[in-house]
């Protein structure tokens, strides 16, 4: 089998793509795999690391300012297309793949549209509630669109062929366990609150976080573990103008960054975060109760769908970022972590969301396409 995949830009693009790839990899070694990325992006990085041969092109998004440099900025943009398309179209020939998987981002547009024009068949990978505008717009000459949640059927045109098969997560998150993962990190039957906002870090999160874990460093109420990323190394200062004794304050576990994320997560009674679709795949797989600040600041507002479809289902409380405040953080997480039998609701709701062979399910399509490509062409 020879297979490209496409995809970039996020975390949240990638990391599915290499999911799938390596459950593919794992079933087939012979297959043939190349990645096609926006030369520069974390997507080079990750797939070098991952060891998957990489070709890049460069694309951009669209500016949405209505401005001189706006429109400098798309009329660059419309070139890089131009060029990315011609770019993509080389590669696949060069390559001569027998399928390729979009799993959204910028990037995979040329590369699925090139593709759908030399009749190799495409699958597309969505992992939002609400759909990505470079999704919609190839979904309708896809052999297959892919969802994560089946929310996002609705925002898709007539005509496309979808399947849904939850968001492919790693496998270490699968098999943490709680007890042992507790273990590991050295914390007691106390509640343990795990908080984040990405490996950048949500200014606004960190400020409305740091009460509770300045009054938990005091009461040892909680136990806490905050990732406050890249960009909120101020975060322990201030931290420490609250009062907080970091260095006697054995219940604060207060990094940069989650390295061991599957191990933090297992532990975890109430988990504060974002709501990007991984990560709301991984907290449905460990079944966690969640409170979800969606980030404001991404295409259509796809966190707030993401973070519906929690809501919706009783797995989740909602703080849209516009009503955050410390005040409002810590009444809810107290609410939500002194409540054993809400816990345990949300936990079986979150559960009971949870696709835990969303890659096999993927490995799947991608072997039925493939046969009936087979079958057409005898």
């Amino acid at each position: 089998m020879r297979i490209i995949a496409a995809g970039g830009g996020t975390a949240g693009h990638i990391n599915p793509a290499l999911a799938i790839l390596g459950y593919l990899k794992e079933r087939q070694p012979d297959a043939e795999i190349l990645y096609i990325g926006c030369k520069g992006r974390m997507e080079e990085r990750l797939v070098a690391q991952a060891g998957y041969d990489f070709r890049g092109i460069e694309v951009q998004g669209f500016s949405r300012k209505i401005s001189p440099k706006g429109l400098a900025d798309n009329i660059i943009t419309v070139k890089k297309a131009i060029k990315a398309g011609r770019d993509a179209k080389r590669i696949i020939e060069d390559f001569k793949p027998d399928i390729v998987v979009g799993t959204g981002g910028y990037v995979s547009g040329p590369v699925l549209k090139a593709a759908q024009k030399l009749g190799i068949p495409t699958l597309i990978h969505e992992q939002n509630a609400f759909p990505g505008v470079t999704n919609k717009m190839l979904a309708k000459k896809a052999e297959r669109v892919m969802l994560a949640m089946p929310e996002a059927k609705k925002y898709f045109k007539d005509g496309c062929r979808f399947e849904e098969t939850g968001n492919p997560v790693r496998g270490d998150i699968l098999t943490a366990e709680k007890k042992r993962c507790r273990e590991v990190l050295g914390l007691d039957e106390r509640p343990v609150i795990l908080s984040f906002g990405g490996s950048l870090g949500a200014k606004i999160i960190n400020e409305s976080i740091a009460d509770i874990i300045a009054r938990s460093a005091k009461d040892g109420k909680y136990q806490h573990i905050h990732a406050y990323g890249q960009y909120g190394k101020w975060f322990p200062d201030l931290l420490r103008k609250k009062g907080a004794d970091l260095e006697k304050a054995t219940n604060l576990d207060i990094r940069e960054y989650i390295n061991d994320m599957p191990v933090c997560l297992a532990a975890a009674d109430v988990v504060v975060s974002r709501a990007g679709a991984i990560t709301l795949s991984e907290i449905q797989v460990q079944g966690k109760p969640s409170i979800l600040i969606p980030s404001p600041n991404v295409a259509e507002n796809h966190q707030y769908h993401n973070a519906m479809a929690l809501v919706e289902r009783n797995a989740a409380v909602l703080i849209e970022e516009k009503d955050l405040t410390p005040e409002k953080l810590t009444e809810e997480i107290d609410k939500l972590a002194s409540d054993p039998e809400r816990l345990a609701e949300y936990s079986e709701n979150a559960g009971k969301m949870a696709v835990n062979d969303a890659a096999k399910r993927i490995y799947g399509i991608i072997i039925e396409v493939l046969s009936k490509k087979g079958a057409n062409s005898r």
